[in-house]
């Protein structure tokens, strides 16, 4: 039996997960739960990962994966997103690529710290899940190189599933190409004719620009991880 408290981050968690491909940040969590402090979130995520609902990511940066869902948010198909490579034991309902996996080209590398060149030709293919993508949408993949978004649960290495689009939301995770020749992965936002490209670590500053100098090529949809 979990608390409301607890019911209500298990579903604020896995919302995101599905819209993002990946959890939210802490200070995310507070904010929509309506807490004082991060520690009241720090004492949630232990009781759900010690009633088996999520499991934290060994070495990883506020890495979360949901292991399941109460009965009553249990909803048809549902597994994690985050896919693992070289375990010897998943958790019982860890998404697994089998053969309903489809290859997603890897586009080259995309940026989440300093500057790299924009998109390459493919280099080579993946296996995604088919879950993972959305129907009558073309996807490609990236491999991360960089820091800046660790705090959104994005390492360097990481391969991250980016659904083509050209538009985005506040607070989408994007691949967005600066001034035509820079590819980078950061959170959107949009403040009237200026667009920010939000950084998830400190270390890296939010860079603003005209919005007639940032394209949006893609938006994040999942995340595959090999240790």
């Amino acid at each position: 039996m979990l608390t409301r408290k607890q019911l209500e981050l298990l579903d604020f968690i896995n919302k995101r997960v599905q819209r993002d491909g990946v959890p939210p940040s802490f200070d995310e969590m507070k904010e929509a739960l309506d807490l004082r402090s991060k520690s009241g979130i720090h004492r949630l995520i232990t009781a759900l990962e010690e009633r088996g609902f999520i499991r934290r990511l060994a070495h990883r940066a506020r890495a979360l994966e949901i292991v399941k869902l109460p009965e009553a948010m249990e909803a048809p198909g549902f597994s994690p997103r985050v896919i693992e490579g070289d375990r010897t034991d998943p958790p019982a309902k860890a998404m697994a690529v089998s053969a309903a996996a489809v290859d997603l080209p890897v586009m080259g590398q995309i940026a989440a710290g300093v500057p790299i060149e924009a998109l390459q030709h493919e280099s080579h293919r993946v296996a995604v899940p088919g879950s993972m993508l959305t129907a009558k949408a073309n996807h490609y993949a990236l491999e991360v190189k960089g820091d800046s978004m660790i705090d959104a649960g994005i390492n360097d290495g990481d391969v991250v599933v980016i659904r083509e689009g050209q538009t985005a939301d506040n607070g989408d995770i994007v691949v967005a190409l600066v001034e035509g020749q820079e590819a980078t992965l950061k959170r959107f936002r949009r403040n009237g004719s200026s667009i920010a490209l939000e950084a998830a670590n400190p270390a890296y500053e939010t860079r603003v620009f005209r919005d007639d100098q940032v394209k949006v090529q893609g938006r994040l949809v999942g995340l595959i991880r090999t240790y």
